[in-house]
């Protein structure tokens, strides 16, 4: 008798497509800029080819809108961010962004992140990986799907340069209470908040507008930072 299909947990996916309806601006960005900002997922990562530089390299998993990652970039010229999105509006929103305020440390790809983390991304050479409010699949059981979850958390380790942090934040306190129990349990990764907890939201991580009016109604936001050692 074969043996019965079993499912990898680490290769199911943490998202779905959703199509969402495009603007007229962010439609015209996809179109004039995608070949100057995103780079094609069946082609290898070449970090001087892409950025025209050598410089650390922060990865950000699922940027949304684009906005705080924009931010992050513009204050911070001397870092390349690679931010990894599957929602073509977002993209094309970042796209907007980018070349209204002419910032040119910032690369895209329209993909999974696990995949792009895995084939393209070399070992041992990360700055920094960001998952900042990731879908918390807040219902039990699709508790699965979390991001967040061994498999990932050795990734991490494996492409994250020695003293390299993982920073995730979120505002469900359920999901922020599961990642930490993932990550304190993971081998090499070190929380770095002086109680083992969650650590005050760093100056690097831009407030966006929906973390404001979540704050201003009393909701609450977790932060964790976890740096390899």
């Amino acid at each position: 008798m074969s043996e019965p299909h079993k499912i990898d947990p680490a290769r199911i996916r943490s998202f779905i497509r959703r199509q969402g309806r495009a603007t007229v601006g962010q439609k015209l960005a996809l179109e004039s800029y995608w070949h100057k900002y995103c780079l094609p997922p069946e082609l290898p990562f070449d970090m001087a080819a892409a950025f025209g530089r050598q410089a650390p390299l922060i990865v950000e998993i699922g940027f949304g809108n684009g906005a705080s990652l924009a931010e992050m970039a513009a204050a911070n010229p001397d870092v390349n961010y690679l931010g990894v999105e599957v929602h073509r509006p977002g993209i094309g929103h970042l796209l907007m962004l980018l070349e209204q305020r002419s910032i040119g440390n910032v690369r895209i790809y329209h993909h999974d992140a696990i995949e792009i983390l895995e084939q393209k991304i070399p070992d041992h050479s990360l700055a920094g990986v960001h998952l900042f409010f990731p879908d918390p699949w807040q219902k039990r059981r699709h508790h699965k799907r979390r991001i967040v979850r061994p498999a990932f958390v050795e990734l991490l380790y494996k492409k994250l340069a020695a003293d390299g942090y993982f920073h995730a934040a979120t505002d469900w306190e359920n999901y922020a209470k599961h990642m930490l129990g993932v990550l304190a349990t993971g081998q090499g990764l070190r929380n770095t908040s002086p109680d083992n907890q969650f650590c005050p939201r760093p100056a690097y991580r831009p407030l966006t507008n929906f973390e404001n009016r979540g704050l201003g109604l009393g909701h609450g936001v977790w932060d964790l930072i976890f740096r390899k050692v």
